[in-house]
């Protein structure tokens, strides 16, 4: 399969795929976040924002919400799911708004996505210009040293009597700024068996080397990956959540 092909081909099955992920503990979080953090405002873009999930709970909390992303068939979704919204295809590394934003988000390690530093640098900048003054930057990420390549998730779920078992995990080759995700699909329907595997390269970093590139633009909050509590990073877990405000 193509790099990005489970997102486009199999598309359908992007939201069975992430059914075991709470979008709206996720989501209220960040809007906790926001309050303490925010300018007070509520217009609201979302990165790589997929079938738009978390846009559909930023709405429904009294947002004025947009997302992006790179798959036309997500952004497909995304709008049935959210009429209320605008979603336009377009890269997070290179993108346009035509309002100034009070909050961006990136979540479920999209970040990553932004193929190289050199990208994730102009999304970092990209981000900092679409944002109003006290506007703030929400992603989460994980550090490339402390990946286990033998880590990984999976779950089963059923759909229109088929049962689809779902496995991913991070894997990084040890160097370099490239780091994958590797996934795989299995159907079963019946007697018959299908199954797509897919690895997609996304970048690999350091915290240190990230909060490098943030700090020129942003004041810059590190939390403990816990959608239930507000807790700092004990600058141990190599995988947070980035709070950065702009000034």
């Amino acid at each position: 399969m193509s790099v990005n092909a489970l997102y486009t081909d199999l598309s359908g099955y992007y939201d069975l795929m992430c059914v075991d992920i709470d979008y709206q503990a996720q989501s209220n979080a960040i809007r906790r976040l926001h309050q303490i953090f925010g300018n007070g405002g509520t217009c609201h873009l979302d990165l790589a924002c997929g079938t738009g999930p978390h846009v559909r709970h930023f709405i429904d909390a009294g947002y004025t919400s947009s997302g992006l992303d790179i798959n036309q068939p997500m952004l497909d979704i995304a709008a049935k799911r959210c009429p209320e919204a605008d979603f336009t295809l377009q890269d997070m590394s290179d993108f346009t708004v035509d309002e100034s934003q009070d909050l961006i988000t990136c979540f479920l390690y999209s970040i990553h996505y932004n193929d190289g530093i050199e990208k994730l640098t102009a999304c970092i900048a990209h981000a900092h210009r679409a944002l109003k003054t006290g506007g703030v930057f929400y992603f989460n990420a994980v550090d490339k040293d402390k990946i286990n390549n033998d880590l990984f998730v999976k779950h089963t779920a059923k759909h229109e009597g088929d049962v689809f078992t779902f496995r991913s995990g991070w894997h990084y080759a040890g160097q370099g700024e490239q780091q994958s995700l590797r996934l795989s699909i299995e159907k079963i329907s019946g007697a018959e068996s299908q199954q797509w595997n897919d690895e997609h390269p996304m970048v690999a970093f350091n915290f240190a080397t990230l909060l490098a590139l943030l700090k020129p633009y942003f004041d810059v909050h590190v939390f403990e990956h816990n959608y239930e509590t507000i807790t700092p990073w004990d600058e141990n877990a190599g995988n947070v959540i980035f709070v950065c405000v702009k000034v």
